[in-house]
């Protein structure tokens, strides 16, 4: 559980006491940003059931870490690259991209609310294809409306990484979905 201890570091707090107003700020931390956080994995990995998963043990390396998190520049885009290191690793450890795609959709319900199931479905496919670090920066900038400092904060790249990332990563797409499809998805960034 969570509250059950303070977190490292926490100074002049007994052991297993619980240092209340950290408990409180990670709590409130917790609450405004678990859902960005599952959302933002879901979109790095393309899998819907081990994205809250990879939400929560980030939040939980966060709580064991709170008293630096707390006191971060930024603690949102640290503990977004929290996500995306752990997308990452989950990324590199799961068999070859194709078959973990085919056995993820073959287990999905074929019935799904959405205005263009088959475009969010390509969609998905081809951001899949793409580099970690470009899928990364694509998301971050466009499905996150992220600014290009905020993305390379979460990140932890340079701004001019983040640009030439993203435009490569927007080519590919265009590439593989046609120009009409990711016109669409950069709409906001012209």
């Amino acid at each position: 559980m969570i509250s059950s201890a303070a977190p490292p570091g926490s100074v002049g707090a007994a052991p297993g006491a619980v240092d209340a107003s950290a408990s409180a700020e990670f709590h409130a931390f917790f609450e405004r940003h678990h859902a960005e956080l599952a959302r933002l994995a879901h979109l790095l990995t393309g899998e819907t059931d081990a994205a809250d998963d990879l939400a929560a043990d980030a939040l939980l390396a966060l709580w064991h870490r709170w008293d630096r998190v707390r006191d971060a520049d930024h603690p949102v885009a640290y503990a977004r690259g929290v996500v995306a290191n752990m997308a990452r690793g989950r990324i590199r450890s799961t068999v070859r991209e194709r078959r973990r795609v085919a056995l993820f959709w073959s287990q999905r319900s074929e019935g799904a609310d959405g205005p263009d199931v088959a475009a969010v479905v390509d969609v998905r496919q081809a951001l899949e294809r793409l580099p970690f670090r470009k899928r990364a920066c694509v998301v971050l900038r466009h499905a996150f409306d992220l600014s290009e400092r905020d993305t390379a904060l979460a990140l932890g790249i340079s701004v001019g990484t983040v640009k030439s990332q993203t435009s490569r990563g927007m080519t590919e797409l265009q590439r593989h979905l046609g120009a009409g499809a990711v016109d669409g998805l950069a709409g906001r960034r012209k």
